[in-house]
């Protein structure tokens, strides 16, 4: 490929990058494809070659915070894992775990919370919501894992699609993914660096919140 042609692709890849940031941090969009393909539609860009990494998104996410929302995303994670945690120590008999965004610090307005639980009855989580009147929508979402017991690669990574209830939480959706609690040994992938995804139980969280709170 001609230099002028590479560097070309290299801008349209950072521009698309840079939608893809802000529409993830503004909206709280955490579906990284989905992201990048409506940001490269936006500029006319439809072409898979130009479409960029998730970790050039995520480096891009890391700057939008910085530039415009240096005062503002602090606050704003602060009060998201706050949110997570008051959910998980409802929910702490099901052995909740925290993940994505509110756990790694990339997460801003409207982030979605992501919490796993291991449990023997799907039906127990279900009845618990309904019990407290805890009003959730339904469906499921495809994980990718390591030591996958079916459907493995040769490096032994897998899928294992899992049934997840989303709660209205009051700064953004709390999403609670589902697995068997034997699932708790078996490693979700991290969509960025494709390597095993941060968790933390609820004795973490709120070391990280105490943390935070204590330097301020």
């Amino acid at each position: 490929m001609p230099k002028d042609s590479t560097v070309r692709l290299q801008q349209i890849r950072q521009m698309i990058a840079q939608q893809a940031a802000r529409m993830m941090a503004e909206d709280g969009i955490s579906d990284f494809a989905y992201a990048k393909k409506k940001a490269g539609r936006q500029l006319g860009a439809v072409d898979l070659n130009c479409l960029p990494t998730n970790a050039q998104i995520e480096e891009e996410i890391k700057l939008f915070h910085e530039i415009y929302q240096g005062e503002e995303q602090p606050a704003t994670l602060l009060q998201l894992r706050n949110d997570a945690l008051l959910v998980m120590k409802m929910l702490e008999k099901f052995n909740p775990f925290l993940t994505g965004s509110v756990l790694d610090g990339t997460a801003g307005r409207y982030a979605e919370t992501h919490i796993h639980l291991f449990v023997d009855s799907l039906k127990d989580v279900e009845m618990f919501l309904l019990n407290n009147q805890l009003p959730y929508e339904s469906d499921e979402k495809s994980y990718r894992t390591s030591n996958s017991r079916g459907g493995a690669d040769k490096k032994g990574n897998g899928r294992k699609k899992v049934p997840v209830f989303t709660l209205d939480g009051p700064n953004g959706l709390i999403k609670l993914s589902v697995f068997e609690v034997n699932d708790v040994r078996t490693g979700t992938m991290h969509s960025v660096s494709g390597g095993h995804a941060a968790k933390a139980d609820v004795k973490s969280v709120q070391a990280l919140i105490d943390d935070v709170t204590a330097a301020v």
